[in-house]
């Protein structure tokens, strides 16, 4: 993750056109595509399973418009494909967020409670961008958990863990923004719109099973 790239900063670049489109029905060309990265990292690789990542966060609007289209996506993918997401823990309330996403994960409320927060934020105004975990614990005491208990589960030493991981990928994914796609560890989706990065995404994770490749 480039240094300047960071808290508001790093949300008003979260999403730029990465390239023309290519035509229809080209395979996709690294670089322009998609990026190679140097060393494959997975959140949590499985033997003979794809890992596809989402790096996300709330307070992008980005993400949240990507939401519905990735939500159907995810629906249809192969049998033998993992997907995961992963907030964003680029510092100060992106690791807030990553926090209570953490939590909430932790606490079984998730994955009934994501599409809630992101409409808390983009919709209906009732958590701002840059909550503070009062707030956060107070919104989540909505899903079946008490406030008092999402704290205490935001604090929890295995969530900080989480957080320190998700910032180590973010570096290692070489991450300049949300959302971002990344296949198998080792390739970051470009593309120039959201169906078009699925579109990339699909194409990679046939590479993939096609090179048969462990993690």
């Amino acid at each position: 993750m480039k240094a300047v790239l960071t808290g508001l900063l790093l949300a008003a670049l979260a999403w730029l056109p990465a390239a023309a489109a290519a035509p229809a029905g080209s395979a996709p060309q690294a670089g322009h595509d998609y990026i190679e990265l140097p060393a494959a990292r997975s959140w949590a690789a499985r033997p003979g399973r794809i890992e596809v990542a989402e790096v996300f966060g709330y307070s992008c609007p980005h993400c949240a418009h990507l939401e519905p289209l990735l939500a159907e996506w995810k629906a249809k993918l192969p049998r033998d494909v993992d997907f995961v997401a992963v907030p964003a823990a680029f510092g100060g309330p992106w690791d807030t967020w990553a926090r209570a996403y953490f939590a909430a994960s932790s606490l079984g409320l998730m994955p009934r409670a994501h599409k809630a927060t992101f409409d808390a934020v983009h919709r209906s105004g009732s958590l701002p961008r840059n909550p503070s975990a009062t707030e956060l614990a107070a919104f989540f005491a909505g899903y079946g958990v008490d406030a008092a208990s999402f704290q205490a589960a935001m604090a929890d030493p295995k969530v900080d863990a989480q957080v320190r991981q998700a910032a180590a990928l973010a570096q290692a994914w070489e991450l300049e923004g949300t959302p971002a796609l990344v296949v198998a560890g080792r390739y970051r989706v470009l593309g120039h719109d959201f169906e078009d990065m699925l579109r990339i995404a699909d194409w990679l994770i046939a590479r993939e099973r096609q090179a048969g490749r462990k993690p």
